[in-house]
C-alpha cells in the first residue's frame, strides 16, 4: 500500500499493527479488488480497476513490480539483444556501409549496467502509475484465509489481512526444472534464463537445451558477444509452439549463417560438471548412441510452468489443471465465485501482453460485467535478429483442418526501403481463406518484423480480407511495403516481384 511504501520503518510498524487489528490492509470497507501479483496482467489489472473506479490493492512479494518480464525476461533480454546486435553490426557489418571502426571491444559490465537502468526505470514508473491511479501497493507474499480474505507476509516484517470483493490471481510462471531432475541449476555455469541475463563474462563455448523463443533469444546474444552457441532441440524444428514451418526452416538457416549451430531431434539425458567445463549428454530422440557436447556455461531452456504455491488453493477450491495452470470460464473466473485469474498461471501461451490483455478485460467483468480478449489475434515475437513475428493460423494448422487457402509471400529482398538499408533477408507471408479472402494468419521474418506484425493484428481483429490490406496506401519507401505486397499476392499478384 502506498502509505506502507512512503513511511519509515517506525511508521510501517504502526501501519502494520493497525491492519492487523482492523484485519485488512488500510481503509475501514473491503477492497472492491485485490489484484495478487504485480506483473504484467497483475499490475495491469490494477490499474484498470482503479480506472474504472474500484478501490484497488496490489500485492506482490518481489518488492518491485514489473514480474517476470520486467525484471529477468523481456526487458533486460531486449536491453542486451539491442546493444549485442549493435555490437556483432560494429564488427561485421559497419565496413560495408562505409563505416570505418577499429578496435570494437565488449564492455560486458557497462553492457549489464545499461540492462539494469532500464529495469529500474520502468519498475519505479510503474510505482508512479500505482500513486496517480490510487492503487494501494502491498509488499509482500498472498494466501487465501478464504476466497474474500487474504494473509499477507509483508516483506518488511509482519503480516497483515486484507479483505476483498473480488480476487484476481495473476501470479505468473517461473522457469521450469529439466525434466526428471538430470540437471540442476546453479545460476553460474548451469543457467536459467534468470541466468543468462547476469553471466559475468562471455563463455567460449555455450549449450543452449532448447530451441524455444527463449532460449534462441539469450543463445543469439552470447553467440554475437563472442560465444560459440550449440542450440539442442528435443523437436525437428526451431521457434516453440506456434511458428510457420517454412518460417522457422527459414528462420534456421540465417541463425546459422550467423553461426550459431543447431542439433534437432536430440534428447538431452544430463549433465556433470567436471575441471571447470559442463559436460552434456545426449542421444537422438527416437533413441540411438549417446554422445556428448562440452560447454563452459549451459542455458536450461525448457520452458516455464505456473506459480501456484502458497496460495492456499486447495484451502478455498480453486482447481488446477495436470500442468498446475488454475482453471478458468470464458470470464476468467476460476472454480470459486469472486476469484478471477489472468495470466501465466491460467491457460493459453505465456505472453506479457497476452496477459495484459486479461487484466483489463478482468477489471471490465468485475466492473461491468463484459470485457474482450480475442485469442486469435494475439501476436507472438522472437526478438532475434531478424526478428520473427507471427499472428493467427499457421499453414500447418490449415492442413489439419481441412481449410481451403491461399498464400501470398513478398520478400523484403524485393523491397526498397530493405535494400537501401542493406537488410533484405527474410519474407512476409500472408494466409487467407480461399473463398472469402479474409485474412487467417500472417507470419514475418525480416527486420523490423516485431513492429509490423501490429498491422497484422489489427487486419484480424477487424475481420480484413488481404484485399483491404492491398488497396491501403503504404509510405515509400519503408518496410511496410512488403507487408502490402504480400497482401496483394495473397489477393492477386504483387507488383514489385
Amino acid at each position: 500500500m502506498l502509505q506502507v511504501q512512503r513511511s519509515s520503518r517506525k511508521a510501517v510498524a504502526r501501519c502494520v499493527l493497525r491492519s492487523s487489528r482492523r484485519g485488512y490492509a488500510s481503509g475501514s470497507e473491503p477492497y472492491d479488488a485485490v489484484i495478487i501479483g504485480g506483473g504484467p496482467g497483475g499490475y495491469v489489472a490494477a490499474i484498470k480497476s482503479a480506472q474504472l473506479g474500484l478501490r484497488t490493492a496490489c500485492i506482490e512479494k518481489r518488492g518491485s513490480l514489473g514480474g517476470t518480464c520486467l525484471n529477468v525476461g523481456c526487458i533486460p533480454s531486449k536491453s542486451l539483444l539491442n546493444n549485442s546486435h549493435l555490437f556483432h553490426q560494429a564488427q561485421h557489418d559497419f565496413a560495408k556501409r562505409g563505416i570505418d571502426v577499429s578496435e570494437v571491444k565488449v564492455n560486458l559490465g557497462q553492457m549489464m549496467k545499461a540492462k539494469e537502468q532500464s529495469v529500474t526505470g520502468l519498475t519505479k514508473g510503474i510505482e508512479t502509475l500505482f500513486k496517480q491511479n490510487k492503487v494501494d501497493y502491498i509488499k509482500g507474499t498472498a494466501s487465501f484465509v478464504s476466497p474474500t480474505r487474504i494473509a499477507v507476509q509483508l516483506n518488511e516484517g509482519g503480516s497483515t489481512e486484507v479483505e476483498a470483493k473480488n480476487v484476481v490471481i495473476a501470479t505468473g510462471s517461473e522457469v521450469a526444472p529439466f525434466p526428471g531432475g538430470a540437471i540442476q541449476i546453479d545460476e553460474e555455469q548451469i543457467v536459467s534464463s534468470t541466468g543468462a541475463l547476469a553471466l559475468q563474462k562471455v563463455p567460449e563455448k555455450m549449450v543452449v537445451i532448447g530451441g524455444g523463443v527463449i532460449g534462441l533469444e539469450l543463445g543469439s546474444v552470447w553467440s554475437r558477444l563472442g560465444a560459440e552457441v550449440t542450440v539442442v532441440e528435443f523437436l525437428g524444428g526451431i521457434g516453440g509452439a506456434g511458428i510457420d514451418e517454412e518460417i522457422a526452416k527459414q528462420f534456421q538457416r540465417i541463425l546459422q549463417k550467423q553461426g550459431i549451430k543447431f542439433q534437432l531431434n536430440t534428447k538431452v539425458l544430463g549433465a556433470e560438471k567436471k575441471d571447470g567445463k559442463v559436460y552434456i549428454k545426449t542421444e537422438a530422440a527416437k533413441g540411438g548412441k549417446e554422445a556428448t557436447l562440452e560447454a563452459d556455461v549451459v542455458l536450461v531452456s525448457v520452458g516455464r510452468r505456473p506459480v501456484t504455491e502458497g496460495l492456499n488453493l486447495d484451502k478455498i477450491g480453486v482447481e488446477v489443471d495436470q500442468k498446475g495452470r488454475i482453471v478458468i470460464d470464458d470470464q476468467f473466473n476460476t472454480t470459486v465465485q469472486g476469484v478471477k485469474c489472468i495470466g501465466d498461471v491460467t491457460f493459453g501461451p505465456m505472453l506479457a501482453h497476452k496477459a495484459e490483455e486479461e487484466g483489463i478485460a478482468a477489471a471490465e467483468y468485475i466492473k461491468a460485467g463484459h470485457g474482450h480478449v480475442n485469442y486469435n489475434a494475439i501476436p507472438s515475437v522472437v526478438y532475434t535478429y531478424p526478428e520473427v513475428a507471427w499472428v493467427g493460423k499457421t499453414e500447418q494448422e490449415l492442413k489439419a483442418a481441412g481449410v481451403q487457402y491461399k498464400v501470398g509471400k513478398f520478400p523484403f529482398a524485393a523491397n526498397s526501403r530493405a535494400k537501401t538499408n542493406l537488410d533484405t533477408e527474410g519474407q512476409v507471408k500472408f494466409l487467407t481463406e480461399k473463398e472469402t479472402d479474409r485474412i487467417l494468419g500472417v507470419h514475418i521474418i525480416g527486420p523490423n518484423a516485431g513492429e509490423m506484425i501490429g498491422e497484422a493484428v489489427l487486419a484480424i481483429e477487424y475481420g480484413a480480407s488481404s484485399e483491404d490490406v492491398a488497396r491501403t496506401t503504404h509510405a515509400h519507401p519503408t518496410l511496410s511495403e512488403a507487408f502490402k505486397e504480400a497482401a496483394m499476392a495473397a489477393y492477386q499478384k504483387p507488383i514489385h516481384f
